[in-house]
C-alpha cells in the first residue's frame, strides 16, 4: 500500500484517537510541546509513536512524557530485534523480544538450603 499522509486532522477524528495499522501518518497542528503531549496520551492507545524535529533536546522532553511503548525520533518502526517491543493502556500487556519478554513468562522463586546445623532461637 502507498502510504498516507492526513492533513488538516483533529483531536476528536477516529484516526488520530484510534490505533491505525498500516502506513498513514496524521498531521495536526500545535503551538507548545506541553499542548502535543496532552493531546498525544489523549487517547486509550499506546503501541507506540514518533517525533520528528530538528531539535534532539526537544526530541528526548516530548518523548519522556509520551505514553507508547516504543518511541521514534526521525523515523518509524526501525527497531533491532532484541529491543523489547509493546505497548501501553489497551495497546497490550508485557513486551516481546529482549530480556523483557523472557521476565514476562518466568516465576521467580527463591530457596535457601542449609546443609550444616542450623541454630535458630525460636
Amino acid at each position: 500500500m502507498s502510504p498516507c499522509v492526513l492533513s488538516r486532522c483533529h483531536d476528536d477524528m477516529a484516526v488520530v484517537k484510534d490505533e491505525v495499522f498500516g502506513s498513514l501518518m496524521s498531521v495536526l497542528q500545535f503551538d507548545c510541546e506541553d499542548e502535543v503531549v496532552a493531546r498525544a496520551n489523549n487517547t486509550e492507545f499506546g503501541l507506540a509513536g514518533g517525533v520528528f524535529t530538528k531539535d534532539l533536546g526537544r526530541a528526548h522532553r516530548v518523548t519522556s512524557h509520551l505514553k507508547a511503548g516504543s518511541l521514534y525520533v526521525n523515523n518509524y518502526n526501525m527497531y533491532p530485534v532484541g529491543v523489547p517491543f509493546g505497548g501501553y493502556k489497551k495497546s497490550g500487556i508485557g513486551r516481546e523480544n529482549g530480556p523483557d519478554a523472557i521476565q514476562y513468562y518466568t516465576q521467580v522463586k527463591s530457596v535457601y538450603v542449609e546443609m550444616n546445623d542450623v541454630k535458630a532461637p525460636f
